[in-house]
């Protein structure tokens, strides 16, 4: 890196430090509304503020890094499906859960289940949050953050360890927010939010650059497509024509059309609607229009996502297949040493992009596998997969490959993936604080405590969990899987409390254990699906769970009523919703479902 990156990339650091920490400044922390104010920021936020604080909590590394690779993979554009799919809930959110939240005056979004239900349905829920925000996401940015940072640090001969690189990041992102709380958070949020979508612009931009510029021969050898690609094709000419089934969202098995009708809307409501991380920046609207409207610019945004991360990594593959194939190893090293032994009894799935482009060793592969087959029989074989790309480096080689040195735009570009990550960090600490601050602290140990207190004891929660992230993130370094077992652990969790949420809403009349039963119903089921049948897509286990769920729920309706619950109104903020945000959010909704159209 030049000096002129460095400069820019400590200046944008600074920036965001100072400009979080400044606008935090002078906060009442004794008053009759310090906790309000460090927590929510006073509920003084505005709708801009919202909207980029949604999406710079949301992008992290595990985003950047992970899509652009399933983008070069075999997922193609079908993996924007979260991405466009969080848009319409993001809309749903606003105009029909935020009016009951913003109402209620809640702090924690497992407040309102205590005045549903009762205050056990409240308690269960923040410890089986609490147990995904430290256990799961906290540790889980960490490792992928500091991965991230180590690696592409590594390419340009700056050697950082990975714990030093945990320790970096917990530690920046838990200066602005011990110090200035949410509001830091919201404007640090800000500069990283733009930063990530321009950031994402400019690496797009030269790999069209570079894709335009590259010959036409080199990328079809390379990618092995089977396209006609004309010498003189323009660049949007060989995207795609080197890229058509790539840019379809039906070509991906792995996200069937069941999974985006049912499964998919499960995680995006939780995540989105119900889980601390994300709607603490909702709760602290200055109004029930601000945050209508931040969410919905937050939905436009995300049509946008795709376009700057996935695109990219397609058009990674395009440029880098062969570094790839290098950076995956020596991958067919299992299929040579079985191919001498006449006695094995394993059979090998090639990646199939692999495949196309290097037909006369794929045909070699699939001979061996028949020969296995017709010796001992189908159900004797053990299948391998081979994983002939590292698809997860496309986003590093863009980079270090693209981006043009000691111009500033270089440092630029690190900032804003370290600024990602950062403020994805940041948002998990402020929600794990506040928490265990309101919802355990305040609630079961201190109920007298005072404002000063409040936020004390949130800033030292927030010390002592950065501490274990930090210790804990690095232990993961020999766990390849993690990120799969991520994924589907959050079932244990989301899919009983959107069960909850949704029965609660509908039914006001049940008892008051019905929110116990269901979230401690779901773990059983979810765990029961996914070990018995751990061949069925998670998605798939989720739906299942919250239709055993919300049945179980109603046949305790059935036996234990009660009068009507009424949601009082706590709270002095304008709740007049906005027809203006409604009107653009139903825009979105239609670009959203236009999109599908087009890609499918």
């Amino acid at each position: 890196m030049g000096i002129i990156d460095i400069i820019v990339f400590v200046a944008f650091v600074a920036a965001v430090l100072f400009v979080g920490l400044y606008k935090s400044k002078g906060e009442d922390t004794h008053g009759e509304e310090g906790a309000a104010d460090y927590f929510l920021a006073g509920r003084g936020l505005t709708w801009w503020l919202i909207g980029f604080s949604l999406i710079a909590a949301n992008i992290s590394a595990e985003q950047f890094v992970g899509m652009s690779g399933q983008g070069a993979g075999f997922e193609g554009l079908s993996v924007s499906s979260w991405e466009w799919i969080a848009a319409i809930t993001l809309v749903v959110v606003a105009f029909v859960l935020l009016p009951y939240f913003l109402r209620s005056g809640i702090t924690t979004i497992p407040e309102f289940l205590e005045m549903r239900y009762n205050h056990w349905a409240r308690l269960f829920m923040t410890l089986s949050m609490m147990l995904i925000l430290i256990g799961v996401s906290l540790i889980g940015v960490i490792y992928a953050g500091a991965l991230t940072l180590k690696e592409l640090m590594f390419s340009y001969n700056v050697e950082l360890s990975l714990a030093g690189s945990c320790w970096a990041l917990g530690i920046m992102a838990a200066i602005y927010v011990a110090v200035g709380g949410l509001k830091a958070c919201a404007w640090a949020d800000l500069l990283q939010g733009s930063a990530l979508i321009i950031g994402g612009g400019i690496i797009t931009y030269f790999a069209f650059d570079a894709l335009g510029g590259t010959n036409v021969a080199e990328l079809v050898a390379s990618t092995g497509a089977a396209a006609n690609v004309e010498q003189g094709a323009d660049v949007m000419e060989k995207f795609s024509t080197l890229n058509e089934s790539a840019m379809h969202m039906g070509s991906n098995p792995s996200m069937p059309w069941g999974i985006l009708i049912i499964g998919i809307w499960i995680p995006n409501f939780y995540y989105w609607g119900l889980n601390q991380y994300i709607t603490q920046r909702i709760l602290g609207s200055a109004s029930l229009a601000e945050g209508q409207k931040g969410l919905v610019l937050a939905a436009a945004l995300k049509l946008v996502i795709p376009f700057v991360i996935v695109i990219p990594g397609i058009i990674a593959f395009n440029l880098y297949s062969k570094d790839m194939e290098k950076n995956a190893g020596d991958h067919l090293a299992a299929y040579e040493q079985a191919a001498v032994n006449p006695a094995t009894v394993q059979v090998f799935e090639l990646d199939q992009k692999w495949a196309v482009a290097n037909p006369e060793k794929a045909q070699e592969v699939e001979t061996f596998n028949a020969s296995v087959m017709a010796r001992v029989g189908e159900g004797s074989v053990e299948t391998v997969k081979l994983k002939s790309y590292k698809y997860d480096s496309a986003l590093g080689l863009l980079i270090t490959r693209l981006i043009p040195q000691n111009k500033g735009i270089l440092g630029f570009v690190i900032a804003a993936l370290l600024g990602a990550i950062v403020s994805s960090l940041a948002a998990v600490l402020n929600a794990a604080s506040t928490l265990l601050t309101m919802d355990v602290y305040q609630r079961y140990i201190n109920k007298s405590a005072t404002q000063f207190k409040l936020v004390t004891m949130g800033r030292i929660f927030i010390g002592v969990f950065v501490v274990i992230g930090c210790v804990v993130a690095p232990m993961l370094v020999n766990n390849k899987s993690v990120f799969e077992f991520i994924q589907k652990f959050q079932g244990f969790v989301s899919t009983g409390i959107l069960a909850v949420f949704i029965y609660g809403l509908i039914n006001r009349t049940s008892g008051q254990w019905a929110g116990v039963i269901g979230l401690i119903a779901n773990p059983i089921i979810y765990g029961v699906l996914t070990s018995t049948f751990p061949e069925m897509h998670y998605l798939y286990s989720m739906s299942i769970s919250l239709g055993l769920v919300l049945a179980i729920m109603t046949v305790y309706g059935l036996v234990s009523r009660q009068e009507k619950i009424v949601f009082a109104t706590n709270t002095t903020m304008d709740l007049t919703s906005s027809k203006g945000a409604l009107i653009i959010g139903l825009g979105v909704c239609a670009l959203t479902v236009a999109l599908y159209v087009i890609f499918w």
